[in-house]
Order: C-alpha cells, then structure tokens, then sequence
C-alpha cells in the first residue's frame, strides 16, 4: 500500500473525528452557536456585536497554539500577537486574485440570484400566509422600483468589517482549515481541491445562522460553497470576505427595490 493511500486511510471519518483539532473546531462553534442563541433570546439588540466577537476571538484565544508559538511557553493572552494568521487565510498574499475571483464569481451568480429571488417571491404567492411568513422574510405584495438602501454607505462598511470578515475568518479561515488538517483528501475543481472539509464548513455556516430561528436561513448553504471555493483556490479569506459583502449588501438593495423594506 503506498504512503497516500495509508494517508486516505488515516484520514476517514472515524479517525478525523477523535482529532484534537476536530473536537476542538467543534467545541468552539458549538459555543459560538450558544452564545448567539442566548444572545437573540435575552438582549436582541446585542446579538450582532456577540456573534462577531466569538468569530473574531474564539479561535485567537481557544485554538492551539500556532506553529510559530512551538515549543515555548503557551500564555493566553499573548495569542493575539503571536497567532500565525496567515496559517488562517488572513493574508494579502494572493490580493490581486482574490479581488478578481470575487468580482468575477459576483458578476456570474448575481443575474442568477435575481432570477431566484423573483422565482421564489412568486413561489410564496401560492402558499398559505403562514407557511410563507415562515419560509421567507418578506410577504405581502412586491413590485419592481430600484433604489438602494438608506446610509448605503455605512452598510457597506458595516457587511464588510462586521459581518463578512469576522464570520470568513471562522467559517473559511479557522473551521475550514482545522477539516481540511483532518481529511486531506478531496477532488479539484477550478483549481480548489473540495473535500469533506469544504462542505462541512458550508453545513456549520447554514446551520450557524439558524441561532435566529428562520428557517429560510438555511439558504445561505450555497454563497458558502462559492466562499469555501475562493479560500481553497486562493489560500486566503480575503477574497471570500468581499464576495461575502456584496451578496449581502445585493440581497439588501434587492429587499428595498422589490419590497421597499
């Protein structure tokens, strides 16, 4: 038997998940999810600035020690300093393609996510009142009036530095890379090997966002696999923050310009 195919062995899913890395991926989203869930429950207001703390610190703080920190003494609070970003995804390495990748990917899915948006929002018109309150945030009548959302400006820093960068940095940065240390293996497609790693990601990042229960919300399965796509192909998050961004600032300029929402 030749040393890769031992490698694949190893690397199956029994063995990947009595990791330490694994359990301990697990055990920080596991709090990250709880945290947001108390959040929502018992100060809604705050459930923002919770979820992009336990993104941003959870992994500095609670991860193993990073490569560079080997051998000397593990303080905690000195992991912030020393934390090996660039291990994470957190590096302006490949910039160049990261922008281009991300501004290419959001010009081929963005005429596609219109068609799905209006499909949807006619789908909901033939289902009672209630199901479509559940299955979708929006209701009542729609038509067609472009415009963007008010203080446009200030959501666009708010989608990229609040919400995009921090929950990159822990879905595609620190869990994606944490899976993949544990199963290797994977196909290629478009340059990015995909293996149980990068759908795992994309599963936590859907079922992650159920911390407000709606179920509709699991709908953000597929943008993950493009972000978990960009990370692979180009080694960091940076690419997948901004993609990240502007699905969200679309989806909000769709919301105004169909519901005036």
């Amino acid at each position: 038997m030749s040393s890769s195919e031992q490698g694949v062995q190893r690397s199956t899913l029994p063995a990947a998940l009595a990791s330490p890395l694994i359990r301990e991926a697990l055990l920080l989203w596991s709090v990250s999810f709880a945290s947001i869930v108390a959040a929502s429950l018992l100060a809604p207001a705050h459930a923002k600035v919770v979820a992009t703390i336990s993104f941003l610190y959870l992994p500095l703080f609670f991860a193993r020690p990073a490569r560079l920190r080997k051998g000397t003494k593990d303080l905690w609070w000195e992991r912030f300093w020393n934390f090996d970003y660039a291990e994470f995804g957190v590096t302006l390495r490949n910039w160049r393609l990261d922008l281009k990748l991300a501004l290419l990917l959001f010009l081929i899915v963005a005429p596609l996510y219109l068609a799905a948006y209006v499909g949807y929002a006619e789908a909901m018109k033939w289902l009672p009142t209630r199901w479509a309150t559940y299955l979708s945030p929006y209701g009542g009548h729609w038509g067609f009036h472009p415009r963007l959302p008010a203080n446009f400006g200030l959501w666009a820093v708010d989608q990229l530095l609040v919400v995009a960068v921090p929950e990159e940095f822990f879905y595609r940065g620190y869990l994606q890379t944490r899976f993949r240390e544990a199963w290797p293996q994977g196909r290629t497609f478009l340059g990015a090997r995909l293996g149980p790693a990068f759908f795992l990601a994309a599963v936590l990042f859907a079922v992650g966002h159920l911390a407000i229960f709606q179920v509709w919300r699991l709908g953000v399965f597929f943008p993950a696999l493009l972000f978990g796509w960009l990370r692979e192909r180009t080694g960091t998050v940076l690419g997948s923050s901004v993609l990240h961004a502007l699905f969200n600032l679309y989806e909000m300029a769709l919301r105004v310009s169909f519901y005036a929402a």
